[in-house]
Formats: structure tokens, sequence, C-alpha cells
């Protein structure tokens, strides 16, 4: 390999196609998303690929809109932690991250969860931490939707601090081998912790994990989760996948950690993206266009159209104009997740003007207001692409979403990660054993962190 002046080195996550309105269920190329060789195939197509980790998302329900299920998530899936556990034993060397909520769980229980999954995998768990006050979702719970939205960071935080509380009183030198007399460990120290949501005074069961802590995911955007990210997390999903914007958050997050005594490689930055390859530029672009064509149907198009509208629209044309009824204001037309507008007059005038401007029917408009960043050429422009937004400090890696599962980023692996690796900013090979290694993050140390007296 040629000689490269220093770059900075990509992280790259495999998103598991499925909670998201990007997979396409309906392609022939597609598998299972429940089966578990589906899981394996994927996890294993990154783990060739030296990506950092592989990323379960989840939903706690299935989403509703207008009373019936239409969507091209995965109308259910096997537990998260479930599946991880079992990843493990089929890998080594991938990260495992899941989307574990802090609104409906303990922190005794999340604790002992990742924990688990740390040591069973030789300390490559990652745990993205959700919140969530929808009482829709919160049904399916005993205790219901009773968490006002204003404190669904403070509960956040709260479950990261009880948990970090756990996981750090197992100090790194507590588990005693004894040949004559067995292994045994010191009484391990009793874990007081107190705060507005949980009053713990017990004792953790698993001593020190491998990374001391699971690595620590968040995806919130607003002020409150960007604050949360600063204070509390390793990596960040992000939505801003647009060269400048991505920027923007990348410099206004960054400057945030310095107030928590942190590093400004302390956390990483990982915009979601699509891409799409050809052999030629206009090849990959009709790619891209027969992609989202799929990825938008006439019926999908009509329903993203319905939660602006608060309506049922289903008499209207996808392929015809926009309505001329303005919008009412009627959330419960979609549940389950978070709609697209919260001032739904406003979204409608400016999704109006963009149509008139591009001449755009609804289900064209549909398809450039839901795309995501999407990277799109040939094996060697998408390396470049990738490689210009990190070295522009627009993100730090990205989070790849493909289309279909469980095959989706083979075509990645075997034609991009190569170029990315000619470019001198990927990895040739794993150069340490745990998920904070490939991530180039501290391994927090007993009695640092995560600790807060009661």
């Amino acid at each position: 390999m040629p000689d490269h002046p220093i770059r900075k080195q990509i992280h790259l996550v495999a998103h598991f196609p499925g909670v998201n309105h990007h997979t396409v269920w309906t392609d022939p190329d597609s598998g299972s998303q429940i089966d578990f060789d589906s899981f394996v195939h994927l996890a294993r197509t990154a783990e060739r690929g030296l990506f950092d980790f592989f990323f379960l998302a989840e939903g706690l329900r299935l989403r509703e809109h207008r009373g019936r299920i239409h969507d091209l998530d995965v109308v259910g899936r096997p537990d998260t932690l479930a599946v991880l556990n079992a990843l493990a034993g089929v890998t080594t060397h991938l990260g495992l991250a899941g989307t574990i909520n802090t609104t409906f769980n303990e922190p005794f229980e999340l604790a002992k969860q990742f924990a688990s999954l740390d040591h069973l995998s030789g300390g490559r768990a990652a745990w993205n931490a959700v919140t969530s006050s929808d009482a829709f979702t919160g049904e399916n719970f005993r205790r219901g939707g009773y968490l006002e939205h204003a404190k669904r960071y403070t509960r956040a935080a709260e479950v990261v601090d009880a948990t970090r509380a756990l996981w750090d009183s197992w100090p790194a030198d507590a588990l005693l081998v004894d040949r004559e007399h067995g292994v045994f460990a010191r009484p391990a120290p009793t874990v007081r912790f107190t705060s507005d949501q949980f009053d713990i005074d017990g004792e953790f069961v698993l001593p020190r994990s491998p990374q001391g802590y699971p690595v620590q995911i968040q995806a919130g955007d607003s002020d409150e989760g960007r604050e949360f990210a600063a204070a509390k997390a390793d990596v960040i999903f992000s939505a801003h996948g647009e060269l400048e914007d991505g920027r923007q958050f990348y410099r206004d997050v960054k400057d945030r950690l310095a107030k928590y005594g942190r590093r400004r490689d302390d956390l990483k930055i990982l915009p979601a993206a699509g891409f799409v390859l050809g052999d030629t530029p206009a090849e990959a672009a009709e790619n891209a266009r027969r992609i989202r064509r799929q990825q938008v149907t006439p019926q999908t198009a009509i329903a993203f159209l319905e939660q602006v509208w608060g309506r049922d629209l289903s008499a209207y044309d996808p392929d015809g104009p926009l309505p001329d009824i303005d919008p009412v204001d009627n959330a419960s037309i979609t549940r389950g997740r978070v709609r697209h507008a919260k001032d739904p007059l406003a979204v409608a005038n400016a999704w109006r003007a963009k149509a008139e401007a591009g001449n755009l029917s609804i289900r064209e408009l549909i398809i450039e207001t839901t795309a995501r960043q999407q990277f799109v050429g040939t094996p060697r422009q998408v390396a470049a692409d990738i490689d210009h937004y990190v070295q522009s400090d627009a993100a730090d890696g990205f989070v790849l979403v493909p289309h279909l599962t469980p095959t989706g980023l083979d075509e990645f692996v075997d034609k991009v990660i190569p170029e990315l690796q000619a470019l001198g900013s990927f990895r040739t090979e794993y150069t340490g054993p745990t998920l904070r290694d490939h991530l180039g993050l501290r391994h927090p140390h007993h009695g640092t962190e995560g600790v807060r007296a009661s």
C-alpha cells in the first residue's frame, strides 16, 4: 500500500435493515428479517469489511396508521439482546450494539444485560439508550404513558448514571483465583444510588466487564439531546448527513464536550446514510431512482402525506398534485412514530411551494422529502465522497443502512472498502479486541466515572 499523509480514520457501522421505511422487503432479492441466518450473514459481512460494529434498532410497539399496520418496518423481530448474544458466538471482533429504552427498563436489569453481553463477547457490547414519552407505546407496560415528555432525558440520564454505578462497583481486581481453595471474589461493595427516579441500595452480581462500561450510544437531536450526548455518550447517531449541515452539527456537539471534562475524540459522530453503487455514474443514478421508487410505493406516499394533513387522503392520486385542502390537527392518525410536522399547515405550505417549483406529484415529493443522506456512484466515487465528509469534519464515519436484508452490504464490502483502504483512511485489520479499541475510545477506570453519591 502506498504511503499516505496522516488521515482521519473512518468509522463504519452496519445497520440491520428493518426498523425504518428504507427497507425494501418486497424486492425479490430480499430475505427474511427474522431468521437467525439473516443476522449472521450481515454481521459476518460487516466483520469481513472490518466495520466497527453491528447495530440493531428496536421498536416497542407495532406502528399504526389509520388503525392498520402499513409500514416498511418489520412486523415483529426477535429480542435485541438475544440476537446480539447469539451473534457473539459467530463473530470474533465486530462490536454488537442494541437499542434498549430507558423509559420502560430498570437500571439493574440494563446493567446486568449489557455487562453479560460485554463478558460473553470479550468486550464488544454497546447500548443505544433511547427515550419514550409516547403513551401509545407505554400501553405495553405496567406504568403506561406515565412519563412527561419534558422528563424523558432526566430519567435517561439517571438510568445511565445508575447503570454505571452498578458497573463501576466491582474493582478490576475483585475476582481472586486460588487454585488450592477455589475461585472466589472479594465481597462486592454495596451500591448506593439515589435520584428522583431511583433509590438503589444493593450489590451488583457481575465482575467488571472487559470494557469497563459498554460503549454508550445516543441519538437525540434536540438541544437537550445534544447536551445529553456531550455528557454521557461515546457515539451519537446523527440525522445531519448533508455536508454543511453535518459540519455545523459536528462543531456544535464537539464544542460541548469540554464542559464535561471530555476530549473531542471522546465522542464519535456517525450520521445514518444509504449507498447505491453502479459500474458507471449513470447506472448508479438509475439504480438509486429505482430503489427510491421501491421504498416509496404509491400507498406509502399517501400514508406519509396523511401524517402531515391529519386526514384520510386515500381518494387522492399519488401521481397527481397535492391536496388543495388544508391539514387538520389530528395527531392520532399515526401512532407509534414521531409525526413529521409540529406545525402541519407550515409544512403543507412549504411542500406546496416545493411541488410547484419542481412540478412534482405527491409521490415524487415524498421521495424527495423522505430521502436520507445517500452516496451514489461508482465504488471509487462513493469511497471518495465518504472520505471527503470525514476529512472535512462533517462526521467521524457513517451508519450504513442497506435497503436489502441480509445481502445489502455485500457489494459495499467487496468494492468500496478496498477503495477506502487505498485512500489510507480505513483500517486493513482490527488492532484491538474491544469495541472501544475499534473506536479509539478510552476505557473507563474504576471509580472515575458514573458514580454519583447518595
